[in-house]
């Protein structure tokens, strides 16, 4: 069989995006979701974004890691709202489903805006941080991010007896200035450095929030490019009405053939 499909980036985060609104792709077989990701044998991507049926919202948007592992995905989130306008499934506002519930999306100017679900899992270990934006993320700030021997110094977190299993993502996290803040990531399921990761750059804005002791918006500059966070403060350290908006974009399209996977 063969699937029609687009590429999309966000911030340099790439994803392979298929309609499968009439449910004919496997995703029982993970081989197959693995050679479609794969950066020599198939299309290369950090992510597979399945677009479905969803009786509650506009489509559902169903994530794979390259690895076929399933998480939450903000920048591929993005990717999606977009990638439904085109489809004509939705208009400027939606809704959608994914495995950690159901979010909001909006197509601005020049921008894609989605709301992330309320952060209410954040753990602070001495200057660390591990907070929960739909996937888990380890938030460790440095005076110089781009010093960072990250593979490296995420290997040891990663791997540690405690994230071996369930795995973790580990962002090393920069302040520029009161209004930015700039991030390295390093993605369970890529495992490898990604060039922006939306869940990541949300729960680095909001690490830096609770450092502030502030609720309001940051820009948060990844090697792929800016994104921006803003939230609400609750009660103990959670947070509400959390947003995450940049740009998305189509690169090309094609047809993946799938006879030999």
């Amino acid at each position: 069989m063969n699937f029609a499909f687009s590429k999309y980036q966000g911030t340099g985060n790439d994803f392979v995006l298929i309609d499968n609104r009439r449910l004919q792709f496997p995703t029982e077989n993970l081989s197959v979701i693995r050679k479609i990701c794969n950066r020599r044998f198939g299309v290369g991507s950090d992510g597979l974004i399945l677009i479905e049926p969803d009786e509650r919202a506009d489509f559902y948007m169903n994530f794979f890691n390259p690895d076929g592992s399933q998480s939450y995905c903000g920048n591929g989130s993005r990717c999606a709202v977009q990638y439904s306008k085109q489809l004509g499934i939705i208009g400027n506002e939606c809704t959608f489903g994914a495995i950690d519930g159901q979010h909001q999306g909006e197509v601005l100017e020049d921008d894609i805006r989605i709301s992330i679900r309320p952060v209410i899992q954040i753990e602070k270990r001495d200057e660390d941080f591990i907070i929960d934006t739909g996937s888990p993320h380890y938030i460790r700030f440095a005076p110089d991010v781009d010093e960072v021997d990250l593979i490296a110094e995420a290997h040891r977190i990663r791997y540690s007896p405690e994230f071996r299993d369930t795995g973790v993502n580990v962002n090393f996290v920069e302040l520029l200035d009161e209004h930015a803040i700039k991030m390295r990531t390093y993605e369970r399921g890529v495992e490898d450095e990604t060039l922006s990761c939306g869940t990541g750059v949300t729960a680095a804005a909001i690490a830096q929030m609770i450092r502030e002791g502030r609720d309001r918006s940051i820009d948060v500059n990844t090697l792929g490019g800016s994104l921006r966070v803003s939230a609400t403060a609750g009660a103990e350290n959670s947070y509400f009405d959390v947003w995450l908006s940049g740009p998305a974009q189509e690169t090309f399209t094609g047809i993946f053939n799938c006879s030999k996977c």
